[in-house]
């Protein structure tokens, strides 16, 4: 891993890792490799050689942070698996999902907005349990639909999990406000 081979660098983020490409990870297992690459390509521990070889250090160091925060973040590994899988999330241009779901978006959004107005943190606190619990069976079915390679499916997902932690971080942003 210290020869710096612009070949490798160029592997899938999974494949960097020695990691098979699914949803499902296990986080601590990825910390630990993260940290054992993270050790060997460190531009600090490369500063004596010649400048060529401290850009490809960098690039690597750059390389490695990248893999390791995409694998990290559920949302950001079924993105990366599916764009590896050449299907198009379409985010920005396929907005449809189900009418349930968007009912049910548009009804949290006005109790978050209710709650903030009202200054009601125990409220927002309860929205925010219920949205990461709900995010967890997302992420589930999620799961479920790329490991069955039901790509169409996966992305629709992907996409209510976006809207869904735009809402999560929204909670958030106004239970810091409510502290304050």
């Amino acid at each position: 891993m210290t020869s710096f081979d612009t070949e490798t660098l160029r592997q899938d983020f999974f494949t960097l890792f020695g990691l098979p490409r699914q949803q499902g990870l296990d986080a601590d297992r990825l910390e630990l490799l993260y940290r054992d690459i993270q050790a060997k390509v460190h531009p600090d521990k490369h500063a004596h050689l010649s400048d060529g070889e401290k850009r490809l250090a960098m690039q690597w160091a750059t390389h490695v942070n990248e893999a390791y925060q995409t694998l990290k973040d559920p949302l950001k590994r079924a993105r990366y698996l599916l764009k590896l899988a050449d299907h198009d999330v379409q985010l920005e241009t396929n907005t449809a999902m189900p009418a349930e779901f968007l009912m049910e978006q548009m009804e949290l959004r006005e109790a978050v907005a209710e709650a903030k107005e009202a200054g009601d943190a125990e409220t927002l606190d309860r929205l925010h349990r219920r949205l990461k619990k709900d995010g967890r069976s997302e992420f589930g079915l999620l799961q479920q639909a790329l490991d069955d390679k039901a790509l169409e499916r996966a992305g629709e997902l992907v996409r209510q999990l976006m809207f869904q932690e735009k809402l999560i971080q929204e909670v958030d942003d106004a239970l810091e406000l409510i502290e304050r």
